[in-house]
């Protein structure tokens, strides 16, 4: 592998995307999902044997950002879960802002910290 890129966190993913979607194909008795996992097979191999540094390093890169995206989507939403019984969330009418305000105040002025927007919600 000397002078090759190399595994990398995209080549994983297409890996666990292939083997869900091969189990899928041989469930389903499909051979348009079976074809599909082999050439993500072929793609993810061609990636690592690929002596193209920047442009692999490039497209991890940005399957990263795209990554971090959606798994910090599903954490905010966990957190709001689990701060659900104490707190209400509102978005502020003028900039969107996300707001966290204390349950049972009844209805109280809600000051957005960004906008300084203030409007009537009840908690």
């Amino acid at each position: 592998m000397a002078g090759r890129y190399g595994p990398d966190q995209l080549s994983f993913a297409m890996l666990i995307v292939a083997l869900v979607l091969n189990l899928a194909a041989s469930i389903l008795r499909m051979a348009l999902i079976s074809s599909l996992s082999a050439v993500l097979i072929v793609l993810c191999f061609y990636r690592m044997f690929s002596r193209n540094y920047e442009k692999r390093r490039a497209e991890n890169q940005k399957f990263m950002g795209m990554w971090y995206r959606i798994k910090n989507f599903f954490r905010r939403q966990k957190d709001k879960m689990r701060q659900g019984k104490n707190f209400r969330f509102f978005k502020c009418p003028s900039c969107k802002n996300n707001l966290r305000v204390p349950k049972g105040k009844g209805k109280i002025y809600v000051t957005c910290p960004r906008c300084g927007e203030r409007f009537i919600k009840k908690t």
